[in-house]
């Protein structure tokens, strides 16, 4: 074993202690939830219900039908609805629908404001998918959204409003169809077998409706039809989960004078320890970085002696453009809410956006270059980092992450890259494992496959896979295996994984780390 290997063994099993596998969870799903840092298996139901009730009785039409329908039009929804329709063949057509809550397709890029699919790429050895989440890169700097480069590496960002435009367009040109302010609200399960989903219900403005579905993908980030499916899932104690963000973005910033002032003293990911208690390889620590804190460092002190809110201020600027924009701001954070409930998520997002005026403030006061910047936008919603995550066939853990693991139902890789809980590892040894289609099948639930950050995984995995990189990977992998079951007449959990496999590396996925290469 090579120092390295060791090192992150030591690292991913000081950490191992704080969340438990699926397994685990399963085995104690009864006891009651504390506050052990430990996920917790739990059901479907609403944290501000009261004592009183009351009965509906619901007569609601199908409104829709479709082959494969997703739930969600973040990047994993994205992926998944592309990759569905690309399965589709002359002789085998296939019928996909895309819906989202939101007005626009995009999720954390376009609603959040988040323009990176994958800001890890130091030093030119970082081994990718490929497939969609590198098409989407590679569309958006064609069509005009993607021209800059995160600072101090090789990571592109994306324009995130022409984003918007760019996912209308490839979906458009991929023949999927699309529905957009549509809020899933339910999952619609076969009588006559209810593990077996055939639909959901959405509410709209035209209504309540039921939309039949062949195979459903859950893209949702929170796991919501799965849950509603009656799918087992866990989920951290408000106390232990990562923080929720408002993001915001400037303008009439000096970027020569920013840029003088950073580079007086380069900040590296040793300074991220200033915020966040964390660990990392070692590697990591003298790697320049686009972070800022102790320009906060007097407002963080006084938030703190006068017990506000449960907000701290620091973190990464992004990138700067030549006309002084700063189009990622991710300063604001604040622990302690759920996002599950409605009304924190209410009070977190007017805190957050108090938080961002000042954070404006201090950037004005504190920072040279933003001294006549003026606030262009905060985000339409909160950043959120976790919440559900299925029980899966496999469970990924954060061993399988550090170990270069590979699975014979690999869909795709993602680089050695954990960022969460208190751990940051860099992919810049060129290090990657194989994310497996068992992480993607709820271990109950036939005929619905979940993509993006609320695949089945540990704490430590969900650090890795809950990256926009990552998501397209499940996405991608998700879409093909919905896709090929169909095609086959084969149910989700039986789906032929070479076929999928097959289809994956047809569409451009390096499933085993390099290109055009299936499995064996």
């Amino acid at each position: 074993m090579s120092d390295y290997q060791a090192k992150i063994d030591r690292l991913i099993k000081r950490w191992e202690g704080k969340g438990m596998t699926g397994e685990e969870v399963v085995s104690q799903r009864k006891k009651k939830e504390s506050r052990d840092s430990a996920r917790v298996t739990s059901t479907h139901e609403n944290p501000n219900a009261t004592s009183e009730t009351v009965r509906e009785t619901l007569v609601t039409p199908v409104v829709d039908r479709c082959d494969v329908l997703v739930v969600g039009g973040g990047p994993a929804g994205i992926s998944a609805a592309l990759a569905a329709a690309r399965t589709a063949t002359k002789d085998s057509p296939i019928d996909v629908l895309i819906l989202e809550r939101f007005g626009c397709f995009g999720g954390v890029i376009t609603t959040v404001g988040m323009e990176t699919l994958g800001w890890y790429r130091y030093e030119g050895c970082t081994v990718d998918s490929e497939g969609i989440g590198k098409e989407l890169e590679r569309v958006s700097a064609r069509m005009g959204g993607g021209d800059r480069k995160w600072a101090f590496n090789d990571s592109e960002c994306l324009d995130t409003e022409n984003f918007k435009f760019i996912a209308d367009t490839l979906l458009k040109e991929a023949g999927c169809r699309t529905l957009l302010h549509t809020t899933f609200v339910d999952a619609i399960m076969d009588p006559e077998d209810p593990n077996k989903i055939t639909g959901v219900a959405v509410e709209n403005k035209s209504g309540r409706g039921i939309i039949k579905a062949s195979r459903v993908i859950d893209c949702s980030g929170d796991a919501d039809v799965a849950a509603r499916a009656g799918c087992e899932f866990t989920k951290l104690n408000r106390e232990d989960a990562m923080g929720l963000t408002t993001v915001f973005n400037l303008v009439g910033v000096d970027k020569s004078n920013f840029l003088k002032h950073i580079n007086k003293k380069p900040a590296t990911y040793r300074d991220w320890s200033l915020t966040w208690q964390q660990d990392t390889t070692g590697k990591e620590d003298e790697l320049p970085s686009p972070y800022m804190q102790q320009e906060f460092d007097e407002l963080n002190k006084k938030t703190k002696a006068e017990e506000k809110e449960p907000l701290s201020y620091g973190g990464s600027w992004s990138a700067i453009t030549e006309k002084g924009e700063a189009t990622n701001l991710n300063l604001v954070h604040m622990k302690g809410f759920d996002p599950l409930n409605a009304k924190d998520l209410t009070e977190a997002e007017i805190m957050g956006r108090k938080g961002v005026m000042e954070a404006v403030k201090a950037l004005k006061e504190n920072v040279p270059g933003f001294e006549a910047s003026r606030l262009r936008n905060i985000a339409m919603t909160l950043g959120i980092r976790d919440s559900r995550k299925i029980i899966g066939k496999y469970n990924l853990t954060g061993r399988d992450v550090a170990s270069q693991a590979k699975f014979p139902d690999t869909i795709g890789v993602f680089p050695e890259f954990i960022d969460g809980y208190n751990i940051l590892i860099l992919p810049t040894s060129g290090r990657f494992f194989e994310v497996p289609l068992g992480c993607l099948k709820p271990k109950s639930g036939e005929n619905l496959l979940v993509a993006g950050r609320c695949c089945a995984g540990d704490m430590v995995s969900h650090a890795a896979m809950r990256n926009m990189m990552a998501c397209t990977v499940t996405g991608q992998g998700a879409g093909v295996a919905a896709a090929v079951s169909f095609r086959n007449k084969q149910p989700t959990s039986e789906v032929d994984v070479k076929d999928v496999q097959d289809e994956l590396v047809r569409q451009g996925v390096n499933i085993h780390g390099f290109r055009g290469v299936g499995r064996e």
